[in-house]
């Protein structure tokens, strides 16, 4: 509806409340502009600048247009809000506890504090009501295409006619080192290709970054690039309401592209002597400029963290609208569910993150009848068995769909001819496609993945590092795992990646060494929370017998492939994804000489780590400390599991183009290479060795 009141405020479930006042607007706007500058000034650290110049912004989405409800920061059809320039945490912070979120002023007053509940940067594990963790510039923005796209899937399956159960907007705010990095752009581009028209970005264009005016390294016309790319876009004075009311609404008309509304704000704006500078762009404004701030807007200079009555009363507005919102969802949940029985229970099923009973069903179980295989491939079928029975599972590649074995037949794409496919075409952006399978599982409702060569999980690293953070349920596949690619060659054979990525905190990386493995990576990935990838060959290797015990085994992280016929082992062989193989065939060769090996299989590091010691010593004993890891990857890392007497066989340098088997023979991974060295570390522990 539109709107009927120049001051009128619209509440979450369509409806105008109480007229305000310009004067009441004003008083609004500088409460948020004052609590950053209190929790600024108190932790002597932090961004005041953004929050006073984008205040206006954030009063008028958040108390006119926002739907959501801050007794319940959950509810599944609330509208979506992204500050993608994290920096300017206060403006949310502020809106969250001024609309009733459970975030008490103590914590506005805790800002940077080891323990608040108000980190420097948004934190979506921290604080209620922050939808996802944003700081690194541009990558809030493209995540925030995986909300509108999980929106507009969702609501393309589930929707029917006068029974409109998913229909919400994701909203953002973003600045000017946001449009320059280089994640803004890929998500950009797919965005306007894929017609996201409930995705609405306010672009705080107030020409300030550190190091002085963007005019340094940044003279584009930003609105003629997003026209370029598909986008609705506007140009407003940012710190006018009625100017930024209009804007929205005439973004939300627009309901075939994605809309960017570019809004001239002033960094800082009320300080005397700082506004519009890079002064206050990170830096507190100091006590005599607090003071001169205040007086400037007509602002009580003691207490600090004030707020006026007045202001509180139209933000907590937000309380009563949500909840009366949510109701009526919910109401409307029910009149579905009587309608549509069988689809209402498989949406509250995504909803409610639970898998179907009995999905494990429908995973594949391989054996050596089934010849070698490649792992993308094993991985290919796993998804084919998968996607009809979890609803929820959707992904694709950053154009490597044949490759990566990521695309599902007979499901169709999302955005090519309709939405409610179960692929995704990324295209050449793997940043952005990281970004975009966060959103789509922090969002809710889907199990999302995406795929392309292990050396571009460089690219993508940032997202991969955000979802870790974050812990969003996303899966990221990556193939062509090793120099045994081949031909390609130097620049497309990966070889620190592996130690790179199991770097990485609160993240799972899973080489499985045959397709029972894979079997088992994708079955802990899409049970487990937090985000795992899965790291897969181009070239064939060998296939198990045994293929539930193994699948079982990998689950574990680490287990124990093969023990000697007869007798204690003596020696222990490590084995990775497609050197697993090799770990066999040298403990044939040893046995041959009368040493007795066991084969272990460590696909997941961290799954294994966090197994109880027992079964840990069980599989690696500690008293045996004859160890042999092969990989062909950087051994960084692996002396954590053969020790100081042990040795890891990996490459420790780049590859080579020729065809996968000469170059992995030429580069030491072969058998005979893995048997010669278990004898070295043998004689090397044997009594009166030096």
């Amino acid at each position: 509806m539109a709107l009927e009141m120049q001051h009128g405020v619209r509440t979450a479930t369509g409806e105008l409340a109480a007229a305000t006042s310009p004067e009441l607007d004003d008083l609004c706007i500088n409460t948020i502009r004052f609590l950053a500058v209190d929790a600024v000034e108190k932790a002597k650290s932090g961004h005041a600048g953004a929050p006073m110049g984008m205040a206006p912004m954030g009063y008028t989405l958040w108390t006119r247009f926002l739907k959501h409800n801050p007794s319940d920061p959950h509810w599944f059809d609330r509208d979506r809000f992204v500050l993608s320039n994290g920096h300017a945490s206060l403006l949310l912070y502020s809106l969250l506890h001024l609309t009733g979120y459970d975030l008490p002023l103590e914590q506005i007053k805790q800002f940077r504090q080891f323990g608040s509940e108000t980190p420097g940067h948004p934190e979506s594990l921290d604080t209620p009501g922050v939808e996802l963790t944003t700081g690194p510039l541009g990558a809030g923005f493209a995540t925030s295409l995986g909300f509108a796209m999980a929106e507009k899937t969702l609501g393309a399956r589930f929707n029917r006619p006068g029974h409109e159960i998913i229909d919400h907007y994701t909203y953002g705010f973003c600045s000017d080192g946001d449009m320059m990095e280089g994640v803004a752009s890929e998500a950009a581009s797919l965005a306007g290709r894929l017609g996201l028209g409930k995705l609405i970005f306010l672009y705080d264009d107030n020409s300030i970054t550190i190091e002085g005016g963007t005019a340094l390294a940044f003279n584009e016309d930003v609105g003629m690039r997003f026209e370029a790319y598909g986008w609705h876009v506007q140009h407003i004075d940012g710190e006018d309401v009625a100017a930024v009311q209009s804007a929205i609404e005439a973004a939300r008309a627009e309901t075939e592209r994605p809309s960017m509304i570019v809004a001239r704000t002033v960094i800082g704006y009320g300080s005397p002597h700082k506004a519009g500078t890079a002064a206050i762009h990170s830096n507190a404004l100091g006590a005599e400029e607090v003071k001169l701030t205040k007086e400037a807007l007509d602002w009580p200079t003691e207490p600090e963290f004030y707020i006026p009555d007045e202001a509180l009363a139209v933000y907590r507005r937000a309380v009563d609208a949500g909840r009366a919102a949510q109701a009526d969802w919910e109401s409307r949940m029910d009149a579905y569910a009587a309608a549509y029985p069988a689809e209402a229970a498989t949406l509250r099923e995504l909803i409610d993150g639970t898998l179907p009973d009995g999905w494990e069903s429908a995973l594949p179980s391989f054996s050596s009848k089934d010849g070698e295989m490649a792992t993308r491939k094993a991985s290919g079928k796993v998804l084919t068995a998968l996607v009809p029975v979890l609803q929820g599972l959707v992904g694709g590649s950053g154009d490597l769909a044949p490759s990566n074995d990521t695309y599902v037949k007979d499901y169709g794409a999302l955005g090519n001819g309709g939405w409610d496919g179960r692929n995704i075409h990324f295209g050449v952006r793997e940043h952005a496609m990281g970004s975009v399978v966060n959103g789509l599982a922090l969002h809710g409702g889907l199990i999302p993945y995406g795929g392309t060569f292990l050396c571009f999980s460089d690219y993508m690293r940032p997202a991969i590092r955000l979802g870790a953070l974050e812990q969003a349920h996303s899966t990221f596949v990556f193939t062509h795992d090793s120099i045994g690619l081949g031909e390609d060659g130097p620049t497309h054979q990966p070889i620190e990646h592996l130690a790179s990525l199991r770097a990485m905190p609160g993240l799972r990386v899973f080489r499985p060494g045959d397709a029972n493995e894979t079997v088992a990576a994708w079955k802990v990935a899409i049970e487990s929370r937090g985000p795992t990838a899965v790291v897969l060959t181009r070239q064939e290797i060998p296939t198990y017998d045994d293929g539930k015990r193994l699948q079982e085994g990998a689950a574990h992280g680490a287990y124990i492939f093969a023990d000697p016929a007869e007798g204690a082992p003596q020696v222990i062989l490590i084995g990775t994804g497609s050197e697993l193989q090799l770990a066999v065939g040298a403990k044939e060769l040893l046995a041959k000489d009368g040493v007795a090996a066991r084969v272990v299989s460590m696909p997941c590091w961290e799954v294994f780590a966090a197994q109880p010691q027992e079964y840990r010593e069980s599989v690696l004993p500690a008293g045996l400390r004859a160890r042999v890891s092969v990989e062909a990857g950087a051994t960084f890392g692996w002396e954590r599991y053969v020790g100081d007497a042990g040795f890891s066989i990996g490459i420790d340098h780049f590859g080579a183009s020729a065809p996968g088997p000469v170059v992995m023979e030429r580069f030491g991974f072969t058998k005979e290479i893995v048997a010669e060295r278990a004898k070295e570390v043998l004689q090397r522990l044997s009594p009166g060795s030096r």
